[in-house]
């Protein structure tokens, strides 16, 4: 199942989810790192982080959701990519919620911002193996036939034609 959302012949949804993905999951990082050193600087900047992994979080969404009315109703990969989305949406949920408890004192985050956060990346390991799912094993966003000497995307040829492969020495 092709995605119907692309730019330059490459669906927008999975280049834009490792930007939120990097972000949040720094952000936690950095969480841990202030509480195990005392410094409260990282807190701060795990403060910003999280507001930037929210922002392109919601915009990773908005492509995902293109992509998911596309796969055909009563398919697995129609449930696996709800239960993804909405795994992604409580993830935000959980993070935009952290993200206000600390606005009043960034860099003094307390219990429930804290375990807000660490609560939504474990959740966001799940939905990620989710999507990894949709595109590893059920197909979905790739192009219909593509395979391993496929045209390049910008060509306007499809995926499943057929190219002769570069001649290549097979060691005997």
């Amino acid at each position: 199942m092709e995605s119907k959302a692309k730019v330059l012949g490459h669906p927008i949804h999975p280049m834009l989810i490792v930007f939120p993905l990097g972000l949040l999951a720094t952000a936690v990082a950095f969480d841990v790192v202030g509480l195990s050193t005392n410094d409260a600087s990282w807190f701060g900047i795990s403060f910003w982080m999280i507001a930037a992994g929210i922002i392109g979080g919601l915009l990773a969404a908005v492509f995902g959701l293109i992509d998911w009315w596309a796969i055909p109703s009563g398919t697995r990969a129609k449930a696996i990519g709800l239960w993804h989305g909405l795994g992604n949406v409580i993830v935000v949920l959980l993070f935009i919620g952290s993200w206000f408890l600390r606005r009043p004192a960034p860099v003094n985050p307390g219990s429930t911002a804290l375990a807000l956060s660490f609560i939504a990346v474990a959740l966001a390991l799940v939905s990620g193996w989710l999507g990894g799912e949709l595109v590893d094993r059920l197909g979905v966003g790739v192009d219909e036939g593509a395979h391993l000497n496929s045209p390049n995307s910008l060509s306007g040829r499809p995926a499943a034609e057929r190219t002769t492969a570069p001649n290549i020495r097979r060691a005997a």
